[in-house]
């Protein structure tokens, strides 16, 4: 097979999905409820990415297993947002995820699918695509649920292929972030019970978080940790630094794909060249900005910049270890 030409950012997502978003008057049980016209999106986490970048201006390939109708609309989902896919061949139908914003109450109703079981084969080709860019990227974001039939050590498998090669971000949880960590990584992104759940940890101090983080970091597990705290901002932590972003008072329209968000404006800062300081700024109005669309749009980039601007960095000051 021809060598595939230089790109700087690859995604992966191992566990994709069409985003259908509709709307009711109200959620009324056991009743035939009439709907707004639904509008779909291309989802899962190493997409929607990719998806960010290229709004912010940076170009990335999103590798991703598809198959039958809904994945053939997911890849044509995909490219009218101008991202470059590569997709591997799946023998079950991608999933279709819903997501319903009742009108009166203004509650968002998720109902999340199971992601479409992959084969042997086809999950080692989604390693296998990665391995032949050349160039390496400099850098691969992993992001998102794992289906059945992949293995536990997937991540791992990627973080042992990437070391050395490429800065590896991965965004999952449970045992499959943990398969990865074992290798170690460049940067995890957990949300405060993901992390609680990997570092063995009850409390919510803020102490108590970055020395968690630290004894991550000193195994070589990561070295950086980006710990997204919903309203309450975010908490950066790297050997030798740890800062804290507040959160911005906005009432959410959706939340889906906030996490993504977040995510996608941190690396499309980090590539820019920026500080971790501005990067971890930018990850906070991403997240923001994604919570002022609704369904599964994620964050416009003139919300990015606008709320970048109202986010604020404190360094928190740690005693020597």
């Amino acid at each position: 097979m021809a060598e595939i030409p230089l790109t700087q950012i690859v995604t992966l997502t191992i566990s994709p999905a069409v985003d259908l978003s509709t709307s009711v008057k109200k959620m009324v049980p056991f009743t035939k409820m009439r709907c707004a016209q639904a509008h779909r999106d291309p989802g899962g986490g190493g997409i929607n990415v990719a998806r960010v970048l290229k709004r912010l201006g940076i170009a990335a390939t999103a590798i991703y297993p598809a198959g039958g109708a809904t994945g053939q609309l997911l890849a044509a989902l995909v490219e009218r947002e101008g991202v470059r896919s590569m997709v591997i061949p799946t023998l079950n139908d991608t999933r279709e995820d819903i997501t319903i914003f009742d009108e009166t109450t203004r509650e968002q109703f998720r109902l999340v699918f199971p992601g479409a079981p992959l084969g042997d084969i086809e999950w080692q080709e989604c390693l296998a695509s990665l391995a032949r860019i050349k160039p390496q990227p400099a850098f691969v974001i992993a992001s998102g649920s794992v289906p059945a039939g992949v293995p536990h050590d997937f991540f791992g498998k990627l973080a042992r292929a990437s070391k050395g090669r490429s800065k590896l971000i991965v965004d999952t949880s449970g045992p499959f972030l943990k398969a990865a960590l074992e290798t170690g990584v460049y940067l995890i992104k957990p949300n405060l019970h993901e992390f609680q759940d990997l570092a063995g940890i009850a409390s919510s101090d803020e102490a108590t978080l970055i020395e968690a983080g630290l004894r991550l970091i000193d195994r070589g597990q990561a070295e950086v940790i980006a710990l997204s705290l919903g309203p309450d901002g975010a908490l950066l932590i790297t050997r030798d630094a740890a800062m804290r972003a507040n959160g911005l008072p906005i009432e959410p329209v959706s939340v889906s794909g906030a996490g993504d968000s977040f995510l996608g404006a941190m690396i499309w800062s980090l590539v820019s060249s920026d500080s971790l300081e501005m990067a971890l700024r930018y990850g906070v109005a991403g997240g923001s900005a994604a919570l002022l669309n609704p369904g599964t749009e994620l964050c416009r980039p003139e919300d990015v910049h606008r709320l970048a601007s109202q986010v604020i960095v404190t360094p928190i000051a740690r005693n020597k270890r």
